[in-house]
């Protein structure tokens, strides 16, 4: 891995270039103007939707049926909010207010349930479209938090190689309890499955959570992902995420004899 600091030095190339090359950039007084409001956008998508995503998910830990599912329900909703302070913490290098940026939004709203939402941002929240719809009950919030849980293991291990090296350390450290999160949502499916007169409700909410989680992954053709590709932020176009997600959904769903 290159770093600003290795033979790769940035200050002897254009930083485009150095850039494109998987050079590495590792302090605020590197980052030029352009660089800086991508990359404070994408921390800002990612710790909007976890406090989003963790807001709306407190409510499963008293819908759990058992003490297991309370405490998997408590874990997922405390390490959400960990995983925001994180990067909120590298966002606050930036001059980005932690104390403020608690109380910019709401984060437990909701639209309504039949919301047809645009998948961009909605106003001044950049929380992924998905967290703008209500869960509705257990079995609700399992499903979603497993099909989610795929979708942001897939996004990691993209953001995991960008080129501004602590968000990369920082997704890296992320990454293994995001894991975890998905791995519980599989266990909680199979626990609902045991019982056979779940299996609609389970599919429904598959169908229903299905399409809104594909759209976390963005437009198949973005001109702002190829301008995030030369700065080194992205590398997987969105359709490649999307189709390696969907197989790796697809596959679990089938061993659960779902569709």
């Amino acid at each position: 891995m290159t770093s600003d600091a290795s033979l790769l030095d940035h200050d002897t190339m254009p930083l485009s270039e150095y850039l494109e090359k998987g050079g590495k950039l590792t302090s605020p007084g590197n980052v030029p103007p352009r660089y800086r409001a991508e990359l404070l956008r994408l921390m800002s998508s990612f710790v909007d939707s976890e406090l989003a995503g963790s807001a709306g998910f407190a409510d499963a830990i008293n819908w759990a049926p058992g003490l297991k599912e309370r405490i998997a329900a408590s874990r997922i909703t405390l390490e959400k909010v960990d995983h925001a302070e994180r990067v909120l913490d590298l966002m606050s290098d930036f001059g980005t207010d932690k104390a403020l940026y608690n109380h910019a939004h709401s984060w437990s709203s909701r639209q309504p349930r039949d919301a047809n939402l645009d998948p961009k941002r909605q106003g001044g929240d950049m929380r992924l479209s998905v967290f703008h719809y209500p869960l509705q009950s257990w079995t609700d919030a399992v499903v979603m938090n497993t099909l989610m849980g795929m979708a942001t293991v897939h996004q990691l291990q993209e953001q995991i190689r960008t080129s501004y090296q602590p968000l990369g350390e920082v997704f890296r450290e992320i990454l293994p309890r995001e894991k975890r999160h998905m791995e519980l949502g599989l266990e909680g499916l199979e626990d609902l499955l045991k019982d056979a007169t779940r299996r609609a409700e389970v599919q429904a909410s598959v169908d229903y959570w299905m399409p809104r989680v594909a759209e976390t992954f963005g437009a198949a053709h973005s001109g702002r992902f190829e301008r995030l590709k030369k700065m080194g932020l992205r590398h997987t176009d969105n359709e490649t995420m999307r189709a390696a997600w969907k197989a790796d959904a697809d596959a679990h769903l089938k061993e659960l004899k779902l569709r």
